[in-house]
């Protein structure tokens, strides 16, 4: 490890698996619930699961996103962070908050939760991925100030590269596009268009600014590759990104009440969507096959290439496949967007945040890599986690072109919960993927406490 100031990432990380696992955990419980309709009802509600499965998810991933900024920023400015200090202070304050948020979720009903937390006052609460009460939503944004102002004055200070700039933008975009969770009209078509301002321009905007950088420094420290190369796919890729994704936020336009206008630059636009992250493919396989070292940590170059082509997967085909406006009239809302949506987030996002780890947390405990034998085990997780996630992907597609067919397709459409009970096998399956993928994760976990006695001082 290069600056001692990078180790304020090792909680970050730390925290970061541990909600995963949270997620994940629910997930499953969720996917009992499709099936057996009273599973741990009334004591956990389906709707009360959900949230607390997408708000763990949301969570996680900062802490992860938090953790890879104070982990390469140091690094790339050639400089010790800002301020390690407030760095650990944020952490508990995100962490507190986040976990008596979760807990808020589970022990009150969400009424008199928004009752207790003021929401009243300022009106923030009830939407979807949005659910977190105003006073976190408050504390969410000034966690994400000092954070920037820490990340923002140690890049300001050091050495200025593509890499730390590019994670800087996406950061800084992270935090505005935030801004608009606070705006509620009472308009539910202008509720809905601004939603997507936070929704839509994170996971397909900014956060694909946050992805590139992280990879891309993985991808020069694993390869040795020079880094004038590796910049200049960068600037490809995030033009790509941006051009692509901020108009083609029209594709959640279609059918709230906006402007037919929207089905056409919808369409257009994110039918281009794909683009960067098939130009992130070839990126990662090019950088890979040029590598001027072996680097001990095959495991992270695995990762590595495993986020470029699963985010192709997730964000680029699946998404393309319900895109466009003549397939989305059928499409939404059915369990082709939940298809999507788990590739395109496990792909783009979980996989490289593990990536990150996978590489940073052996330096962080003064190695170059884990052992043999824990590679070994953790590429068995890569395995297990992202083939069952594609499998997860397939059943929840089949599940949702029944859905069209049967009630939006046939000439005699059936109701809801009887085409729910005819694509039931499929949510079985998906479980029993789900459990696979658990499985994974247990493994990725276990990975970091094999091998301890194979120390040997970080160089790398």
């Amino acid at each position: 490890m290069q600056y001692s100031s990078q180790s304020v990432a090792k909680p970050y990380f730390i925290a970061a698996i541990g909600l995963f696992v949270g997620q994940i955990l629910f997930g499953l419980i969720m996917g009992l619930q499709y099936v057996i309709g009273d599973f741990l009802f009334p004591q956990l509600p389906f709707n009360v699961a959900r949230m607390v499965h997408t708000n763990l998810l949301i969570v996680w991933l900062l802490f992860g996103f938090m953790g890879a900024s104070y982990f390469l920023v140091p690094e790339e400015s050639e400089k010790e962070l800002h301020s390690p200090l407030l760095a650990l202070i944020l952490f508990w304050v995100f962490l507190i908050a986040g976990a008596l948020t979760i807990l808020g979720y589970l022990l009150v009903p969400y009424a008199q939760l928004a009752e207790m937390t003021g929401n009243s006052i300022l009106p923030t609460m009830g939407r979807e991925f949005l659910e977190q009460p105003t006073i976190t939503k408050i504390g969410i944004v000034i966690v994400a100030l000092g954070f920037l102002y820490n990340i923002g004055m140690t890049i300001l200070q050091g050495r200025k590269t593509v890499i730390n700039l590019v994670l800087l933008t996406g950061l800084v975009g992270l935090a505005v596009f935030f801004l608009f969770s606070f705006y509620n009209p009472s308009n539910l078509v202008l509720d809905k268009y601004y939603w997507w301002w936070v929704v839509h321009l994170w996971v397909e905007g900014v956060w694909e600014l946050i992805l590139a950088s992280i990879l891309a420094f993985v991808l020069i420290k694993v390869t040795g590759v020079d880094r004038e190369f590796i910049e200049k796919w960068l600037y490809v890729i995030i033009a790509m990104t941006l051009i692509t994704g901020i108009v083609g936020t029209g594709h959640h336009y279609y059918w709230i009440g906006t402007p037919e206008y929207w089905q056409w630059w919808g369409s257009i636009f994110s039918a281009m969507e794909p683009i960067p992250f098939f130009i992130m493919t070839i990126f990662a396989f090019t950088v890979v096959n040029k590598r001027r070292r072996e680097h001990p940590n095959k495991a992270a170059v695995l990762w590595a290439l495993g986020t470029a082509v699963t985010a192709f997967l997730g964000a680029g085909v699946w998404g393309f496949l319900h895109t466009l406006a003549p397939i989305n009239y059928y499409t939404h809302g059915t369990q082709m967007t939940a298809a999507h949506g788990h590739l395109a987030f496990y792909g783009a996002y979980v996989m490289v945040v593990l990536t990150i780890i996978s590489y940073a947390m052996p330096l962080l405990r003064e190695r170059v890599a884990n052992s043999n034998t824990a590679q070994v085990v953790e590429m068995w997780s890569f395995w297990l986690m992202t083939i069952s996630m594609i499998f997860i992907t397939l059943f929840l597609t089949a599940a949702g072109i029944l859905h069209v067919y049967l009630i939006r397709a046939a000439e005699n459409p059936i109701p809801f919960m009887v085409m729910q009970e005819k694509v039931a096998l499929f949510y079985w399956m998906r479980e029993g993927a789900g459990v696979v993928f658990l499985i994974g994760l247990i493994a990725y976990l276990i990975s970091f406490f094999i091998g301890g006695e194979e120390k040997e001082a970080a160089t790398a």
